[in-house]
């Protein structure tokens, strides 16, 4: 029996999928007190998200595709300097031979691979994998790689809440939870990976998983449906330093997450989360969660001009940082000031934590303007 085949898998598998390239409404995405704007702000390259305005755009290559042969093909010959070009209309599935040849989309160094999201109402290229144990689609094969403009799919949008309760409630173990296969969409080890302006769901793992390396940045992406009980990270850190900036947030486990061991760094600013999280926002582990007998939560966090639509606690750091977690000019307007009521704080942390300067929701005693 195909693990799908029920009503109720079949039916949350749908609407998961029904969503995808339609974000909520996004709206106001920052608040002004004092002249100081608080929360996430569009920049010159265009909205938060990507898509339609970006300025971004790749429209052409060295390389024009639009089968899976053709791109596999086009991978094998390009150089550092030169662009793979898969054309909007695009729909490219991987899944039989992830499943068996465990094919995995290997990008050469200095080259990028684009599509066109946004370009005259393309929803750009769709490159899919519905085997599970997608791990991962696309993998960077060197240095100063860049993905972008493409809709990357993976094959599991959903919670798996019983999954993880017979696993760890009912006491049947890490073993028994990773039988089930987990999948990753773009993974590196190497330095300055981007991905810009790519709409990437559906991975029970994490949407882009940064093994190691420095001076990736990824910006102006939607990111969604990433939140595989235990797992379901939009961004994972290991041992990588990053800047995620202007990317939309919607239905992660974590949206930004990180193991916390040493050299794990990001920088955080202008995105929003649009309102659904299974769990915090933004995370670093702390040496408890690696059992290393450290209580290290990464190298150094700074999340800045961040808007927190889900109720869910915004951020958790988990230990100590080597330097510091600075966390200024959010907007958290779910979450109040003083920590209490039914959301509770919007910041949790321990020692070498800065907050401040932050804009939360309003008290009957709140004069407008502070923060």
């Amino acid at each position: 029996m195909h693990p799908f085949d029920c009503g109720q898998c079949v039916k949350e598998l749908e609407q998961a999928f029904r969503m995808f390239s339609l974000p909520k409404p996004v709206g106001q995405t920052w608040i002004e007190r004092e002249g100081i704007r608080f929360g996430a702000q569009p920049d010159e390259r265009g909205p938060i998200g990507g898509g339609a305005g970006y300025r971004g755009l790749v429209s052409r290559g060295d390389y024009c595709v639009r089968t899976v042969d053709q791109l596999l093909d086009a991978l094998g010959k390009a150089k550092a300097g030169e662009i793979i070009f898969i054309e909007g209309t695009a729909e490219l599935d991987f899944t039989t031979r992830v499943h068996i040849e465990s094919l995995v989309i290997e990008v050469p160094a200095g080259v990028t691979l684009a599509g066109d999201r946004g370009r005259n109402g393309s929803r750009g290229a769709l490159l899919r994998s519905d085997a599970f144990a997608t791990a991962p689609l696309i993998r960077a094969g060197g240095e100063h790689v860049r993905i972008t403009g493409i809709r990357l799919r993976g094959p599991n949008p959903k919670r798996d809440l019983e999954h993880h309760r017979r696993a760890f409630e009912e006491g049947r173990g890490r073993d028994y939870y990773y039988r089930f296969p987990i999948s990753d969409g773009i993974r590196t080890a190497h330095s300055n990976l981007e991905v810009d302006n790519c709409e990437l769901a559906g991975w029970s793992h994490a949407a882009i998983f940064l093994q190691k390396g420095r001076g990736h940045h990824l910006h102006h992406n939607y990111i969604h449906h990433n939140q595989y009980q235990g797992l379901g990270y939009g961004i994972c850190h290991d041992g990588a330093e990053s800047r995620v900036e202007r990317n939309l947030f919607d239905f992660n486990r974590h949206s930004i997450a990180g193991t916390g061991c040493p050299g794990t760094s990001y920088e955080a600013g202008h995105n929003v989360e649009l309102g659904d999280s299974l769990s915090h926002c933004f995370d670093m582990h702390g040496g408890r969660d690696r059992k290393d007998g450290t209580d290290i939560a990464g190298t150094m966090i700074h999340i800045h001009h961040n808007t927190f639509r889900a109720p869910q606690t915004p951020i958790v750091i988990r230990g100590t940082p080597e330097q510091f977690c600075e966390v200024e000019y959010n907007w958290f307007p779910n979450h109040r000031r003083d920590g209490k009521g039914e959301n509770g704080p919007a910041v949790i942390g321990e020692r070498r934590l800065i907050v401040q300067d932050n804009q939360f929701a309003l008290l009957p005693s709140d004069d407008v303007g502070q923060a």
